[in-house]
């Protein structure tokens, strides 16, 4: 039976690689980010603030919709032609080691990897260039950017990573209040990871 609000479900560990291979395209990644922030669109509204084609906005909602990311809302459309379109899970994990094993699917879990990191960056970088048309308030230590060097074991970093996840999930899970304050949608990512300086 499907869910017919327009709140998604809870949280789902991708483990299939065929639906990972679905977030290994930019422009799905970021219909993916528009239906999650604003909820529910239709193809003309997601097309016009991805600067797409109809068309291909089409195309790529039919691949996630294939791949049970998303799923039509029919009770929005107010005719047989409009088709409006939510995230069936409201937040989607896969851990890496999961594809291991097999040259192709670890491949597919590289890409779709790749991609989001690439993603994260592309938001840093326009942050950056729009910062300035920001009131001072915005400016002033509400982005950060963070690194330290740490000695771990294979343990302690699984610790560092569920903290970090923990952090950023506490404040994702938050009823945002209805106090009439405005607020700016905010990305917010963490990696840690072994390297060399």
């Amino acid at each position: 039976m499907t869910d017919t609000t327009d709140e998604p479900r809870g949280a789902r560990a991708i483990s299939d690689s065929r639906v990972l291979a679905a977030l290994t395209h930019p422009l799905r990644r970021r219909l993916l980010d528009l239906l999650k922030v604003d909820g529910p669109a239709t193809v003309g509204k997601l097309a016009e603030r991805t600067e797409q084609a109809v068309g291909n906005v089409s195309h790529h909602l039919k691949v996630l919709a294939e791949s049970g990311l998303i799923e039509e809302a029919s009770e929005l459309a107010r005719d047989r032609r409009e088709r409006w379109w939510r995230l069936v899970d409201r937040e989607l994990s896969w851990t890496r080691a999961d594809f291991d094993g097999d040259p192709v699917t670890e491949a597919v879990a590289d890409a779709a990897g790749s991609i989001l990191l690439e993603r994260q960056v592309e938001l840093v970088r326009e942050w950056s260039a729009r910062r300035g048309g920001y009131p001072a308030e915005w400016r002033d230590g509400c982005s950060v950017a963070t690194q330290s060097w740490l000695r771990l074991t294979p343990e302690e970093a699984r610790d560092l990573a569920a903290d970090l996840h923990a952090v950023i999930q506490k404040w994702a899970d938050r009823p945002v209040p209805e106090d009439g304050r405005e607020r700016e949608t905010v990305l917010a990512f963490a990696h840690s990871v072994p390297a060399k300086p």
